[in-house]
Parts: structure tokens; C-alpha cells; sequence
């Protein structure tokens, strides 16, 4: 079992959706090279097919810090990974994290979308970004007020498609441990192939850190957090 756990630091993405945060593209370099020496494994620079403003972020970031892997997150659509890959395509270790709904509240009332279009788009859009890179996440947005059945199979198409890192996210901070780490453990033993599995844990309970060890005490390899629990909401795990 490796049991090296990745830190995964979303303060530039999930972070800046905190109320009233809106940061520059300097503020967010300079806050990217200060991940980088406190030794974080992957840097979420941002989310570049939803401003211009966040493609600059995010391509300037993929320029100018090396020794991390920089991450930026896609919907599914076709459009969203192309231009991920643009503002990517000059780091040194690029990440496309791709991600969809799968809860039935998500898919009704936000995408609007069937299980089937939620399956076929998965398998699109981190195939296409299986194309560019060689390290895609994937995360089941919504994922524990989903379907549990629905969403591994939805997990399992997309490490088929060429995931390599799964995460579980607790988007709207809902879980607590024991249910936290019994659904990671349940991933692990039921989606078959190559993957890391990863916490994504929101602090609406208070339980952001205390559902992320759950899960890495279940299997999971990777924690995705950011500096002072920054993040949307209550915030999200504390670096």
C-alpha cells in the first residue's frame, strides 16, 4: 500500500469563492510560490473556462511555478477541457480535474440532465482530457447525497476513461466521519483499476478535518484542503 498522502491545495479555486475574496493575478502568484515551499503536492490554480480573468491566473501560474503540480478544474463539456488544457499546457506537471453531479438533486435541479447524459458526458470529457494529459482527477460533485450504486458507476467510467485520481467530495459539508470513511472504503473496494482516492470535505459541520483523516483511514491517498479552511460557505478542510 503506498501510504504517501498527497496534499491537494485548493485555496486559489475553492478558496476564492469565500464571500468577499477576489483575488488578482499577482495575489494569486504570489500565493501559489508560498504553496509551493510549504511543500504542497497540488496546487489548484483556478477554474479557466469561467473568466478570463481565471484563464490568465491559471496560465500565468503553469509559467512560472515549478516543483508542484498545477491543477485546474473543467466541467465535462468539451469547450471547458480545451481551454483547460490551454492554460495549462506550460507547467511542468499539469492536472485536468474534471467534474460532474451525480446526486439527484444536482442533476435535476442544476444540470438538468438523465443518468444516461450524466454517464455519456463523463465518459467525454475525461476521455478528452485523457488526450492532453496523463494526470486527470475526477470528481462525482455531490457525491455523498448521492446514489452510491449510481455514483461508483460513474467512477468507474471514469477511471476507465483514464482517471487516475478519484475524489469524494462532501460538497455541501453534510457527512459525518463514520459515514465519511465507510463511503470512501466502499469506493476503494467496489471501482475497480489504477486510481488515488481522494477527500474533498466542506466545513459546514465542523467536520471538514475530521471526515478527511476518516477517509485516509479508509484508503483515501490525497486531501484536498486549503490555507485557514478557506472556501466557499463554512470553508473547506484547513491546510
Amino acid at each position: 500500500v503506498n501510504n504517501y498522502i498527497k496534499i491537494f491545495d485548493t485555496t486559489l479555486r475553492d478558496g476564492e469563492q469565500s464571500p468577499g475574496i477576489s483575488l488578482g493575478i499577482g495575489e494569486k502568484l504570489e500565493i501559489a510560490k508560498q504553496l509551493k515551499l510549504l511543500g504542497v503536492d497540488i496546487i489548484e490554480a483556478g477554474f479557466p473556462a469561467s473568466s478570463v480573468g481565471e484563464f490568465e491566473s491559471v496560465r500565468n501560474i503553469a509559467h512560472q511555478v515549478q516543483g508542484a503540480t498545477i491543477a485546474a478544474l473543467s466541467r465535462t463539456s468539451l469547450s471547458d477541457i480545451d481551454k483547460t488544457w490551454d492554460a495549462l499546457r506550460a507547467a511542468e506537471s499539469p492536472r485536468i480535474h474534471v467534474f460532474i453531479a451525480t446526486s439527484k438533486l444536482h442533476m435535476q435541479k442544476k444540470l438538468r440532465m438523465s443518468e444516461k447524459e450524466v454517464a455519456e458526458a463523463t465518459a467525454r470529457g475525461v476521455s478528452r482530457a485523457a488526450l492532453f494529459v496523463s494526470d486527470v482527477e475526477f470528481s462525482p460533485e455531490d457525491a455523498c447525497r448521492s446514489d452510491i450504486d449510481f455514483m461508483c458507476k460513474i467512477c468507474q467510467i471514469a477511471v476507465d476513461s483514464g482517471a487516475t485520481t478519484l475524489n469524494i467530495p462532501d460538497t455541501v459539508g453534510y457527512t459525518v466521519p463514520n459515514e465519511y470513511g465507510r463511503l470512501i472504503k466502499h469506493v476503494a473496494s467496489t471501482v475497480k483499476g489504477e486510481y488515488t482516492l481522494s477527500t474533498h470535505c466542506h466545513n459546514d459541520l465542523g467536520l471538514a478535518v475530521a471526515n478527511s483523516l476518516a477517509g485516509v483511514e479508509n484508503g483515501a491517498r490525497q486531501i484536498e484542503c486549503a490555507i485557514n479552511g478557506l472556501g466557499e460557505r463554512a470553508g473547506n478542510a484547513a491546510l
